[in-house]
């Protein structure tokens, strides 16, 4: 887990810089850090951007206890697992850290509600699309059986076209990451939960 040291010291250097206490943390992979309008999209909630580029849903557990010691807040959303599977993990790896990950949650937070953000149907990693379909409904069915402060948001369909394929206009040239167009769906998708 080395080579993400760079980045998590520099999110150890961002609650100094923030000016409030944050109340949302948006906590993941490249998919939150490339949010550049999240602090704008969600001002009223009063975010912090927790991504860093690369990460996994196992670093993300990995980390979770050293990035989120300085704070307390009122709830918590996550977009973590993609490049578990892009690295060549199962799904059920990805199921197993996901576990870990409400462990961790509920000895540092106790019951507050959590976000999960299911994993999105890129044009790049769209040969493993059954693969990230059947992560989705492990997590999916993990969070509707524990019936407690977790919350799946689905994404994966609704980024898809009328053919059933990945919208590319959601996603910037790399077929990975996403276009402005994209973080807007995902920032109606998300506001919607928070707001149910």
């Amino acid at each position: 887990m080395y080579w993400y040291e760079d980045e998590v010291k520099h999110l150890e250097r961002e609650s100094l810089k923030l000016g409030y206490e944050p109340e949302t943390i948006f906590y993941g992979s490249s998919s939150i850090r490339m949010w550049t309008s999240l602090h704008k999209d969600f001002s009223e909630f009063k975010p912090i951007n927790m991504g860093f580029g690369g990460s996994t849903l196992a670093a993300c557990v990995w980390f979770f206890d050293r990035l989120m010691m300085p704070y307390n807040p009122k709830r918590l959303i996550i977009y973590a697992g993609d490049n578990d599977l892009g690295d060549g993990r199962r799904p059920e790896e990805v199921f197993l850290f996901f576990q870990d990950l409400i462990v961790k949650v509920r000895e540092r937070f106790g019951d507050i509600p959590c976000y999960y953000l299911s994993l999105k149907p890129s044009p790049a990693r769209w040969a493993m699309a059954d693969q990230f379909r059947y992560a989705n409904n492990l997590i999916e069915s993990e969070i509707i059986k524990q019936e407690n402060n977790w919350r799946f948001i689905n994404i994966f369909k609704t980024m898809l076209n009328a053919n059933g394929q990945p919208e590319s206009s959601y996603y910037i040239s790399d077929g990975l990451h996403l276009s402005p167009k994209g973080y807007e769906l995902w920032r109606e998708a998300i506001s919607k939960s928070l707001t149910a």
